[in-house]
């Protein structure tokens, strides 16, 4: 078993690959249906929101996002919030140059970041939550997410999902997925991807999410889209 990564080892490593997270198409590889899934949160915050929004991007990585959204919304003041200050400079450049609204940078960890209470529409959440560590760490985690959102803001999330019941994680996980990751390169690469993710990542199933988004107070709670051990999923304040 790995001690996992601490948050300065994944700063570390985020920000040594700026250029690959910068590319729509090919900054996640290893992740199913990246593209379709930024493609329809960005396309149900658009459909939500006509107006004006403020949005915070957690985890913001180069900007995809929110490059993405500001292409289908008239205007937004977006919040980019990272570890990695090389991501948020990236980010920032790509996002600004849209003109579309302010562009602000947040350098941390968003449990603890500066950050006003009820201020946000939208809050995203891609790739990051599974960097959160145990029970405890998770309901602390949603119940900040829930008092930065207005009253009617919604939480939207992309992310790695286990399966609760161990032989479906052996299936989809370690088999499907593996067959996936093997088909990329190589079972060596599908070997390297397991093993950053048993060091770095714990993730929890998609069930344990939903109820915790109920628990902390959403008042609806909906999934968007799951392949294998991928998944998106909303909750509104």
């Amino acid at each position: 078993m790995y001690e996992k990564s601490s948050i300065e080892e994944i700063e570390a490593r985020f920000d040594k690959d700026v250029e690959r997270f910068s590319n729509l198409d090919t900054g996640q590889q290893t992740t199913l249906d990246a593209l379709f899934n930024m493609e329809l949160i960005t396309d149900a915050i658009a459909r939500e929101y006509g107006q004006h929004i403020q949005v915070l991007d957690i985890g913001c990585g180069a900007g995809n996002y929110c490059v993405k959204l500001l292409s289908k919304i008239k205007s937004a003041d977006v919040t980019l919030l990272d570890l990695s200050r090389p991501m948020l400079e990236k980010a920032h450049e790509r996002v600004s140059a849209l003109g579309r609204g302010s562009v602000r940078e947040v350098k941390g960890d968003f449990r603890t970041a500066a950050l006003e209470e009820g201020s946000f529409d939208v809050i995203i959440a891609t790739a990051v939550l599974h960097h959160l560590r145990d029970d405890a760490d998770w309901e602390r985690a949603f119940a900040r997410i829930y008092s930065l959102l207005k009253p009617g803001g919604s939480f939207w999330i992309f992310d790695l999902v286990s399966q609760a019941k161990p032989s479906l994680e052996q299936l989809i996980y370690q088999e499907r997925y593996g067959d996936y990751l093997s088909s990329l390169k190589d079972e060596a690469y599908r070997d390297h991807v397991f093993a950053y993710i048993e060091k770095e990542d714990s993730q929890r199933s998609l069930m344990y999410q939903l109820d915790l988004l109920k628990r902390t107070g959403f008042s609806s709670v909906d999934v968007l889209h799951k392949k294998l051990c991928f998944a998106s999923f909303v909750g509104f304040k």
